[in-house]
This record gives C-alpha cells, structure tokens and sequence, in this order.
C-alpha cells in the first residue's frame, strides 16, 4: 500500500458529489415518505445495498472475514445501525431533513468519547475537548436557546432528539467496529454487517407495525428509494472507502462535515424548510466543535511552524 497523500483538488471534487449525495438522503427520504414509509425505504434501500454489495464480495473476495470470529460484533453493528436508521425514519416525521442532517453528524463525538474510553490509542487531546464544549453548547442553542418553553414546537424537539440519538447510534456503530475484530477485516463486510441487519430488522418492524402496507411505486417513491440504495449506500461509500486507502483520513474527516450544509440548505431548497436563527447559530457551532474533534491531527500540523 502507498502512502496515503494530502487532499488534492480531485478528492475535493469527489467529496463535494459524495457529500451533496450524503446531504441529499434525508430530504429524498421526506419526499418521497408520503408514498412509502420512511422505515419501508430504509429496509429496502438497505436490502438493494447488501445485495449488491453480497455481489461485489463474490466477485472480488471479502468474505473470510466471516472465519476470522468477526459474526458477533457484525450483528451488534448492524443492530445499532438499524436502530439509527430506525430514528431517522421516526424523527423525519417530526423535524425538518436539515435539522436531522445537523444533529446526526455528531457522531463523530460520541464515536471520540467512546474509543477515549476504550482505546488507550484514542485519548482526546485538548483541541478535541475543546470541540466537544462547542458542540454540546451548539446542541443546546440549537435546541431552542433564547426562546422561551411556550414557544417551543414540542414535536420539532422530539424529532430533533430522535436525530441526536441517530447520531449517538451511528458513533456507537463505529465504536464497534473500531474496537472489536471488524477493525481488521474487509470494509466491504462490514458494510455488509450493516446493511443486511437492517434490512431484516427494519423490514420485521415495517410488517409489526403496518408500515409494509403504506408502500405506493410512485416514480417518486421507486427513484427515492434506487438513490439510497445504488447511489448513497453503495456507490458513495465505496468511492468513500477509495478514498481512504489514498489520502489522509483527518482532511477527508474535515471535508466530509460539508455533508449537513448540504441538508440544510437541500432542505430549504427543496423542501421548502423554515430556519430559525436559533438552530442556525446552534448549528454552526456544533460543525465547528465536530471539525476540531475529527480534524485535530490535520490542524495540528497546520498550525505547527
């Protein structure tokens, strides 16, 4: 393996598309949710990605990973990653894609705070303790501050909790699979992991609960639920995974929080959402805190003489 590289001005290109891709989900998944139900379109996006994906690891290998004992820390990734798609689809009904696009982008804190404890290698420096202060006190702007109780819109705040708690999930995936056997085998599988967990899990809650039944193949519904599942879940996260094998993973890490500028303003765009200046000036301090947690190693060479 070369060594991996600086961020040039193709990775920044190719960031910017997978980013917009990335920004684009939940919107599409609000769009199209009158015609199919969100956790219908996250079981199967998922189901068309783990297909796919199952193909790819026929063709191209991947699959001893499963000898090398990695079956029970795949399951319970892919159990967290059902529970954060689960949350998504239920906060979507309550909150704007913009606002779920911001909280759950704090992943990358809860994953820190997670391997700080686990991993003697991963003990947070003061720029990142510094960066989950402001990113605590964005989430609590963002949350309402400034405003008083009664003014509050109860059911935006659960559903911006239930994108918080996504983003909790998603770091508690990457804990996972940071910390157990998954760090050591093909990404390719554990993606795999994910996606097919949460196509059964999230399929069975669909059929409990009646969401099977509110599936209408719309061209909006069916193009919604192809650009999940071909485009975000396996295309851009193979591109991502290239990525990775060629440049940096901290100034990849700082171009991917493009990702819920991208939501907020698709939001607005397409969606019609409203902003408020609360969740703006919330929001802008939660990407700063985010940018230093995941990016300190490249700010510290940057700021090194």
């Amino acid at each position: 393996m070369s060594e991996r590289r600086g961020t040039d001005a193709f990775s920044f290109q190719l960031m910017l598309i997978l980013c917009a891709s990335w920004g684009l989900q939940q919107v599409a998944i609000k769009l199209a949710a009158p015609d199919i139900a969100p956790i219908m379109q996250a079981s199967t996006r998922s189901g068309i990605a783990a297909l796919l994906v199952a193909l790819l690891m026929c063709w191209k290998g991947g699959w001893e990973g499963l000898r090398q004992g990695t079956v029970p820390a795949g399951l319970l990734a892919g159990a967290l990653f059902s529970l954060e798609f689960l949350l998504i689809a239920v906060g979507l009904e309550y909150t704007t894609a913009g606002h779920i696009a911001v909280f759950l982008y704090t992943s990358p804190i809860f994953s820190a705070l997670g391997l700080h404890l686990l991993l003697p290698g991963e003990r947070l420096r003061r720029l990142q303790w510094l960066g989950i202060g402001l990113c605590f006190v964005g989430i609590a702007v963002a949350f309402g501050g400034g405003i008083s109780l009664a003014e509050m819109d109860s059911r935006m705040l659960l559903g911006d909790a239930l994108g918080l708690l996504a983003g909790m999930a998603w770091g508690a995936t990457t804990v996972v699979i940071r910390a157990s056997k998954l760090s050591e085998a093909p990404a390719s599988l554990t993606l795999f992991y994910q996606l097919a967990a949460a196509f059964v899990l999230l399929l069975l809650l669909a059929v409990a609960n009646g969401q099977v039944r509110r599936v209408e193949l719309t061209p909006l519904a069916v193009g919604s639920v192809l650009f999940q599942g071909v485009v975000v879940s396996f295309i851009s996260y193979l591109a991502w995974f290239w990525l990775l094998r060629r440049y940096l993973a901290s100034n990849l890490a700082v171009f991917s929080f493009m990702t819920p500028l991208f939501g907020v303003t698709l939001g607005v765009v397409i969606l019609d959402e409203p902003l408020s200046w609360n969740f703006v000036g919330g929001a802008v301090l939660v990407l700063l805190g985010i940018t230093l947690v995941s990016g300190e190693a490249w700010f510290r060479r940057w700021l090194q003489p």
